[in-house]
């Protein structure tokens, strides 16, 4: 009886496990815990017949001086945790990594798949299927290659199945989402096996090893084994985040969304992908496109909502972008004030009539009244769960914008601002609320719900004053001026001073005062915010501090230290994260 196994686990698999533990609680869903559960599960169970074999075969053994002594059919308890722990840490850092993801959008049907992933595919299925031959090759030759053959013949067998039913998914994520989370686990293990193999913790009987060591004690064989069973983690998580991410995709096929964890998920998983509905997956991406081109903010926050919640936000907050964007990109008023009309046409179709019918009729006037650009963004808005009376408001806010020419300014007093706010702002705000009431489980009574609206109402009116506030310089380069003439008047300046130069004192001033008034609203509904349900509360904070973290910057260090390159006041990425991270920690 020994420790030197259990030291193993104790100075550098627990630790390891433990800090990613840490890093990935705040963000864990239920979902999360049944991948992780599904792929350690599938691991051990795999793993126990392959070790055993090894073991009574005399290939691998262990000094009775260095493990404990309990055994399950010949394999030490150490082991059998390793099977687990590996599992685990390759496994979280793989939902850390692919959390920013939006699965969905990087769904192909047979007809859509990029030729380099096809080929791609191929070359990995001839590769894996190679090795296979190999191995099975060197356990027929016996000798020196029967380690690394058992190694090829049982790993790369499953990975040739996952890499089957996943690559074209695998393939199409970024570099960042599986191949790091393959290589960092494996360098790492390589490192620990290697130290383990110096100290005689186990060992490889020299028969049946090829005698090349990768770098130190550590034999090929064994840096072989820790690559490709990462490999055969990571494939397996990517397989289910298919299932998950087509099942989420697709409402209209599967009535419960994946983290239901119900039969859908199954059908998810084995529905051939030329039934995918691609106009909707290319929504999607044209959709979680504009979310990364105009709010870095949000999309970091939608990365935590639930996976149907999630897409029906990113939806809509692409038609509100692209209807801004439509008005905002608008040649002449005129031209501004037709695009406004016609969005308001569409909404007007579009909730007609609670049926099919609507949504026919209104894709048809978007179709015949606008780019093909817009279409997916008219087309896949959410309407059937949310009301028209936000979306129409936020039009008239628009309307407001158009007010705005050389000699007028329609922000002249405190509660113009207000009033602008709530129409583009607070509507969004609300908006989103009624999506996380739909899709989120709950019990609350009427009088809450609307309680909650008011809420959102309120935080809306927050984050706007804190985007007027951020704003002022790239808003006086198209010659607006959201800085209520009031209160400019009080510091002897007008908004034609603010055109001139938005970098005085005076302006400075008034935007301290736009911020006063941003955390005013913030903290009536902050503490409210801990009524809306579950599943969508700390995504919902999270999205809130994550902006309103703009505003705390620009109190400390003003626009022109906090600003990029635009002239906007910007929070580093890693600062982003942390203020996520820890925002989730204690919602």
């Amino acid at each position: 009886m020994g420790y030197d196994y259990a030291l193993v686990h104790v100075k550098y698999t627990i630790p390891l496990a433990a800090l990613l533990t840490l890093i990935s609680y705040p963000l864990f869903t239920r979902l999360d815990v049944v991948r992780t559960l599904f792929i350690v599960t599938i691991a051990f169970v795999a793993t126990i017949p392959w070790d055993s074999y090894l073991i009574q075969t005399g290939i691998w053994s262990y000094p009775p001086d260095a493990v404990l002594g309990p055994t399950l059919y010949d394999i030490p308890i150490e082991e059998l945790f390793f099977f687990i722990i590996q599992t685990y840490i390759t496994a979280q850092l793989y939902i850390v990594l692919n959390k920013p993801v939006l699965h969905a959008k990087y769904l192909n049907s047979p007809t859509t798949v990029p030729q380099w992933i096809k080929h791609g595919k191929i070359v990995g299925q001839v590769a894996l299927a190679a090795s296979v031959g190999l191995g099975a090759y060197l356990i027929a030759k016996e000798g020196e290659g029967t380690y690394m053959g058992l190694i090829l013949v049982w790993a790369c067998t499953f990975a040739l199945f996952t890499w089957t039913i996943t690559a074209h998914l695998l393939l199409a994520l970024p570099l960042a989402c599986t191949a790091l989370p393959i290589i960092a686990p494996t360098v790492y293990l390589w490192v620990v096996d290697e130290l383990a193999l110096g100290r005689g913790t186990w060992a490889i009987e020299s028969g049946t090893k090829l005698e090349f060591k990768l770098f130190g004690d550590l034999e090929i064989e064994e840096a072989t084994f820790f690559l490709v069973t990462n490999m055969l983690i990571v494939f397996g998580v990517a397989a289910f985040d298919k299932a998950v991410a087509v099942c989420d995709a697709f409402p209209d096929k599967f009535d419960e969304p994946a983290d239901a964890l119900s039969m859908s998920l199954l059908r998810a998983r084995v529905l051939p992908s030329s039934k995918y509905d691609m106009r909707r997956i290319l929504g999607l991406r044209e959709a979680d496109a504009r979310l990364a081109k105009k709010s870095r903010s949000f999309r970091l926050a939608s990365s935590v909502f639930p996976g149907r919640l999630r897409i029906d936000l990113t939806l809509l907050y692409s038609y509100c972008r692209l209807a801004d964007d439509l008005v905002d990109d608008a040649k002449t008023s005129e031209e501004a004030r037709v695009w406004i009309s016609k969005l308001d046409r569409h909404l007007s179709l579009l909730y007609k009539d609670p049926d099919s019918t609507s949504a026919l009729l209104a894709s048809q006037y978007a179709a015949e009244n606008f780019p093909a650009s817009a279409l997916s963004a008219l087309d896949m808005l959410p309407s059937s769960k949310i009301p028209r009376e936000p979306l129409a408001e936020l039009l008239k806010g628009f309307e407001m914008d158009l007010e705005f020419s050389s000699k007028t300014f329609p922000i002249a007093t405190p509660e113009d601002l207000e009033l602008y706010a709530a129409r583009v702002a607070s509507t969004v705000g609300q908006a989103c609320l009624e999506l996380v009431f739909h899709h989120c489980d709950h019990t609350l009574p009427a009088y809450m719900q609307a309680y909650l609206r008011n809420t959102a109402r309120q935080m809306g009116l927050a984050l706007q004053f804190v985007n007027i506030a951020r704003d002022i310089s790239v808003d006086a380069k198209i010659g607006r001026v959201y800085l209520p003439t009031s209160w400019l008047k009080d510091e002897g300046l007008t908004p034609e001073d603010i055109l001139k130069d938005p970098t005085t004192q005076g302006a400075a001033n008034v935007r301290r005062r736009v911020l006063n008034k941003a955390f005013e609203h913030y903290a009536e509904a902050r503490e409210s915010m801990k009524w809306i349900p579950s599943e969508a509360r700390g995504p919902m904070v999270v999205a809130v501090e994550s902006y309103m973290e703009i505003g705390r910057v620009l109190v400390r260090k003003g626009s022109a230290s906090a600003a990029d390159g635009t002239g906007r006041a910007t929070v580093p990425k890693s600062r982003r994260i942390w203020v996520a991270w820890s925002t989730l920690m204690t919602a």
